[in-house]
């Protein structure tokens, strides 16, 4: 790629990232719950259950859930990429910018940056609520910088999956069958409980699953609570970089051949 067609894709880019985020500014609404409703999930568990909770090892459970919330709030976002992405498909959006003298990438160049900035926009909302409730960061700027960047790594690996699935659906109001797949998928890791908790084949899916990499990861950096012996757990500093690695490898490719393939 030269430097002009580099400088080309850069700039559209930028402009359909501007898209996007005035986009968000005509639906403060919508955005607002959509930041919220992670706060609301915390302080449901942390207060409500919370009381009922014990973390294998000891600890406190609020210390706890708050990583794992973190990475629900990255594995959420997979629903707005997808609700974006069908719905600009379906309008002819998508059929329009690729028939317009811009470069190639810059559709999907700049629905990944503004998902980017709305995942750091809710890691922010979260890690308040967090300091609200009592988290706080135990060991050093340097350990949490790094806990957040898995964080926002697993998030870029899982706006793949939300772009593509976007792509081949049929229209925004598939979302229903996203959320069937995010949710158990979700849920069922070490974000809110421990997986040696669980039965013990459902704690062994649950202690392999990406997200619970990198939970278990950010709790080691953010000095939280770590619940887990397994292999997985173990190694989940490793892993919480392969897993979503593994997740783009496959997704990015994906969704670029189907990006490609739209209209034919």
């Amino acid at each position: 790629m030269s430097v002009r067609t580099l400088r080309w894709a850069v700039a559209d880019g930028r402009t359909l990232t501007g898209r996007a985020l005035a986009h968000w500014a005509r639906q403060p609404g919508q955005i607002a719950m959509g930041l919220l409703f992670p706060v609301m999930v915390v302080l449901m568990m942390g207060y409500l259950f919370g009381g009922q909770m014990d973390v294998p090892g000891g600890g406190s459970y609020r210390a706890f859930i708050v990583p794992g919330m973190f990475a629900l709030t990255m594995a959420f976002g997979v629903e707005e990429t997808f609700v974006r992405v069908a719905g600009d498909a379906s309008k002819g959006v998508t059929d329009r910018f690729r028939t317009m003298p811009m470069s190639p990438s810059a559709v999907v160049v700049g629905r990944v940056a503004a998902d980017m900035i709305y995942a750091v926009a809710g890691l922010a909302v979260m890690a308040a609520c967090g300091v609200l409730i009592g988290w706080r960061v135990q060991d050093g700027a340097a350990n949490a910088l790094a806990g957040f960047g898995l964080l926002l790594l697993l998030r870029f690996s899982l706006i793949w999956i939300g772009v593509y699935l976007g792509l081949v659906a049929k229209g925004p109001e598939s979302v229903v069958a996203v959320q069937v797949l995010v949710w158990p998928i979700g849920f069922l890791s070490s974000a809110l409980v421990a997986p040696s908790t669980m039965p013990g084949w459902l704690g062994a899916v649950a202690e392999w699953n990406p997200m619970s990499a990198t939970v278990t990861a950010c709790r080691e950096l953010f000095g939280d609570p770590v619940a887990g012996g397994s292999w997985a757990a173990q190694h989940s500093l490793a892993m919480a970089v392969a897993w979503p690695l593994v997740i783009a490898a496959v997704f990015v490719p994906l969704s670029v051949r189907r990006y490609r393939a739209l209209g034919r």
